[in-house]
């Protein structure tokens, strides 16, 4: 008879936008499970979690951070990139360096991070958690840039899944909208309604450890996690 496969040890997690919102709640759970949380985000995390202050809109820096990490607090065992911006309105209405800046943060500064974490998720057979959205699988307007990012991010995951099978596990999030200050500073017309069924992140940051805490061999390659009336899915 095999026997059960053990689940796996969260080990250190570096989290992307760890000093708010879901990234926050990602830290609190990282280390209620027994990890300890490494934090990359423009502003320190609350507390003494370890952390690298950086724009993830900048790849060089965001590459360099982890490289820096890695020496200081020691190398990630997974890495779950949950920073991420938006730039609400019309095509036509938005600043060009708004626009491609949800870009830069949401893709760009996800890719840079993986990619530079990579040797060491390789030596440890780690895992990544990249972040989507229910709008990476359905277009909405006022979106754009929003939208294309998120939609990039699922096909950066799914690409990645194939080309790291059996070396790094990969988990794409695929996150509703959850009751976080993501929201706050934008015009009436883009926040959730007053009767907006939103999630408790830390429900979508337990989905996530879920994910990270698979035995060595097997992935969640991707999860759809929302609250019950979430109105963007399907």
């Amino acid at each position: 008879m095999t026997s059960t496969p053990t689940p796996r040890e969260l080990g250190t997690v570096y989290v992307t936008g760890g000093a708010s919102g879901l990234g926050a709640a990602l830290v609190d759970a990282v280390l209620e499970a027994g990890g300890k949380p490494v934090v990359l985000d423009r502003v320190p995390p609350p507390g003494d979690t370890p952390h690298a202050v950086v724009d993830l809109a900048d790849s060089a820096a965001a590459a360099d951070a982890v490289e820096r990490l890695a020496v200081e607090v020691g190398p990630p065992d997974a890495v779950v990139t949950a920073a991420g911006t938006d730039a609400c309105g019309r095509l036509d209405e938005i600043p060009v360096d708004d626009w491609e800046r949800v870009v830069r943060v949401n893709l760009l500064g996800t890719v840079a991070v993986v990619r530079a974490a990579l040797p060491h998720l390789a030596e440890r057979r780690g895992t990544v958690v990249t972040v989507a959205s229910t709008l990476g699988l359905k277009g909405v307007s006022d979106a754009t840039a929003y939208c294309a990012s998120k939609f990039a991010v699922r096909g950066f995951s799914q690409a990645l899944a194939a080309e790291l099978a059996g070396q790094v596990g990969v988990t794409c999030l695929v996150s509703g909208g959850m009751r976080t200050a993501f929201f706050d500073g934008r015009p009436e017309q883009y926040k959730p309604g007053p009767d907006a069924d939103l999630a408790d992140p830390r429900c979508t940051a337990a989905a996530v450890v879920t994910a990270l805490r698979q035995p060595v061999g097997f992935e969640v390659r991707e999860m759809l996690v929302m609250a019950s009336g979430e109105a963007s899915w399907p």
